[in-house]
Protein backbone atom coordinates (compact mmCIF):
# COMPACT_ATOMS: atom_id res chain seq x y z
CA UNK A 1 0.00 0.00 0.00
CA UNK A 2 1.47 3.57 -0.47
CA UNK A 3 0.82 6.13 1.76
CA UNK A 4 -2.11 7.65 -0.17
CA UNK A 5 -4.28 4.55 0.65
CA UNK A 6 -3.88 5.06 4.09
CA UNK A 7 -5.71 7.31 4.84
CA UNK A 8 -8.60 6.30 3.10
CA UNK A 9 -8.47 3.14 4.86
CA UNK A 10 -8.73 4.80 8.04
CA UNK A 11 -12.24 6.81 6.66
CA UNK A 12 -13.75 3.67 5.24
CA UNK A 13 -13.08 1.81 8.80
CA UNK A 14 -14.79 4.94 10.26
CA UNK A 15 -17.61 4.87 7.47
CA UNK A 16 -18.51 1.42 8.22
CA UNK A 17 -18.02 0.98 11.33
CA UNK A 18 -20.79 4.01 11.76
CA UNK A 19 -23.00 2.00 9.61
CA UNK A 20 -22.14 -1.15 11.93
CA UNK A 21 -23.73 0.62 14.32
CA UNK A 22 -20.40 0.16 16.54
CA UNK A 23 -19.67 3.76 17.34
CA UNK A 24 -19.15 7.15 16.25
CA UNK A 25 -17.91 7.91 12.58
CA UNK A 26 -13.87 7.47 13.64
CA UNK A 27 -11.78 4.86 12.16
CA UNK A 28 -7.81 4.46 12.18
CA UNK A 29 -4.79 2.61 11.10
CA UNK A 30 -2.02 2.19 12.35
CA UNK A 31 1.68 1.86 9.48
CA UNK A 32 4.75 0.74 10.19
CA UNK A 33 7.35 0.21 7.16
CA UNK A 34 4.93 1.09 4.58
CA UNK A 35 2.46 -1.82 5.63
CA UNK A 36 -0.55 -1.52 7.85
CA UNK A 37 -0.09 -3.20 11.17
CA UNK A 38 -3.09 -1.97 13.60
CA UNK A 39 -6.46 -0.86 12.37
CA UNK A 40 -9.63 0.43 14.21
CA UNK A 41 -13.42 2.10 13.78
CA UNK A 42 -14.89 3.28 17.34
CA UNK A 43 -16.52 0.80 18.90
CA UNK A 44 -17.78 2.32 21.99
CA UNK A 45 -21.51 1.04 21.46
CA UNK A 46 -20.21 -2.23 20.17
CA UNK A 47 -18.19 -3.29 23.38
CA UNK A 48 -19.91 -0.68 26.40
CA UNK A 49 -16.43 0.47 26.41
CA UNK A 50 -15.92 4.33 26.90
CA UNK A 51 -12.51 3.95 25.74
CA UNK A 52 -12.89 1.61 23.01
CA UNK A 53 -11.93 4.78 19.90
CA UNK A 54 -10.75 4.39 16.94
CA UNK A 55 -6.86 4.87 18.12
CA UNK A 56 -6.85 2.80 21.26
CA UNK A 57 -8.17 0.08 19.08
CA UNK A 58 -5.93 0.41 16.23
CA UNK A 59 -3.06 0.56 19.26
CA UNK A 60 -4.44 -2.38 21.11
CA UNK A 61 -4.31 -4.12 17.32
CA UNK A 62 -1.18 -3.18 16.27
CA UNK A 63 0.60 -3.99 19.97
CA UNK A 64 -0.88 -7.13 19.77
CA UNK A 65 0.59 -8.06 16.42
CA UNK A 66 3.78 -6.64 16.44
CA UNK A 67 4.10 -8.24 20.25
CA UNK A 68 5.39 -4.71 21.59
CA UNK A 69 4.26 -2.24 23.92
CA UNK A 70 5.92 -0.03 21.92
CA UNK A 71 4.94 1.35 18.51
CA UNK A 72 7.85 3.33 17.86
CA UNK A 73 8.58 3.42 13.93
CA UNK A 74 5.00 3.17 13.46
CA UNK A 75 2.25 6.55 12.20
CA UNK A 76 -0.90 7.24 13.05
CA UNK A 77 -3.62 7.53 10.11
CA UNK A 78 -7.05 8.48 11.96
CA UNK A 79 -10.28 9.89 10.86
CA UNK A 80 -10.41 13.10 13.42
CA UNK A 81 -7.95 14.84 15.28
CA UNK A 82 -7.33 12.62 18.16
CA UNK A 83 -9.51 13.45 21.21
CA UNK A 84 -7.16 13.74 24.80
CA UNK A 85 -7.86 10.14 25.59
CA UNK A 86 -6.50 8.78 22.51
CA UNK A 87 -3.34 11.54 22.59
CA UNK A 88 -2.42 10.11 25.48
CA UNK A 89 -2.64 6.68 24.60
CA UNK A 90 -0.39 7.68 20.93
CA UNK A 91 2.28 9.34 23.42
CA UNK A 92 2.65 6.06 25.61
CA UNK A 93 2.94 3.82 22.63
CA UNK A 94 5.47 6.17 21.32
CA UNK A 95 4.00 6.34 17.74
CA UNK A 96 6.21 8.94 15.36
CA UNK A 97 3.52 10.93 13.89
CA UNK A 98 -0.39 11.59 13.63
CA UNK A 99 -1.65 12.28 10.37
CA UNK A 100 -5.65 13.34 11.19
CA UNK A 101 -8.52 14.41 8.20
CA UNK A 102 -11.55 15.95 10.36
CA UNK A 103 -10.22 18.54 13.04
CA UNK A 104 -11.40 18.55 16.99
CA UNK A 105 -13.46 21.85 15.97
CA UNK A 106 -15.47 19.43 13.01
CA UNK A 107 -15.92 16.47 15.94
CA UNK A 108 -17.47 19.26 18.05
CA UNK A 109 -19.74 20.36 15.62
CA UNK A 110 -21.68 17.07 15.51
CA UNK A 111 -21.95 16.76 19.12
CA UNK A 112 -18.29 15.08 19.37
CA UNK A 113 -16.81 17.92 21.81
CA UNK A 114 -13.83 17.38 24.10
CA UNK A 115 -13.24 20.79 25.12
CA UNK A 116 -14.09 20.59 28.78
CA UNK A 117 -11.86 17.64 29.06
CA UNK A 118 -9.12 19.93 27.73
CA UNK A 119 -10.48 22.21 30.22
CA UNK A 120 -10.50 20.02 32.79
CA UNK A 121 -6.40 18.92 32.39
CA UNK A 122 -6.20 22.80 32.94
CA UNK A 123 -7.45 23.32 36.37
CA UNK A 124 -6.35 22.38 39.46
CA UNK A 125 -7.21 19.04 41.08
CA UNK A 126 -9.43 20.84 43.58
CA UNK A 127 -11.60 22.69 40.64
CA UNK A 128 -12.48 20.05 38.38
CA UNK A 129 -15.50 18.72 38.02
CA UNK A 130 -15.10 15.20 38.98
CA UNK A 131 -13.51 14.95 43.07
CA UNK A 132 -10.15 14.34 42.85
CA UNK A 133 -9.71 12.76 46.86
CA UNK A 134 -5.76 11.77 47.46
CA UNK A 135 -5.87 8.42 50.02
CA UNK A 136 -3.10 6.24 51.47
CA UNK A 137 -0.36 8.06 49.85
CA UNK A 138 2.31 6.65 51.78
CA UNK A 139 1.21 3.29 51.54
CA UNK A 140 1.50 3.46 47.92
CA UNK A 141 4.72 5.37 48.04
CA UNK A 142 6.03 2.05 49.68
CA UNK A 143 5.49 0.43 46.43
CA UNK A 144 6.55 3.13 44.50
CA UNK A 145 9.70 2.73 46.27
CA UNK A 146 9.98 -0.79 45.95
CA UNK A 147 9.55 -0.54 41.90
CA UNK A 148 12.54 1.84 42.16
CA UNK A 149 14.77 -0.89 44.15
CA UNK A 150 13.37 -3.84 41.68
CA UNK A 151 16.66 -5.09 40.10
CA UNK A 152 14.76 -6.71 37.52
CA UNK A 153 12.08 -4.28 36.25
CA UNK A 154 11.53 -3.50 32.99
CA UNK A 155 11.68 -0.18 32.20
CA UNK A 156 9.32 1.30 29.52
Amino acid sequence: MSADLFMPEAIRLAEEGMLRNEGGPFGCVIVKEGHIVGRGNNQVLLTHDPTAHAEVVAIRDATRRLGNYSLHGCDLYTSCEPCPMCLGAIYWARIDRIYYACTREDAAEIEFDDQMIYNEFAASRDMRKIPMISLMREESKRIFEMWVQKEDRIQY
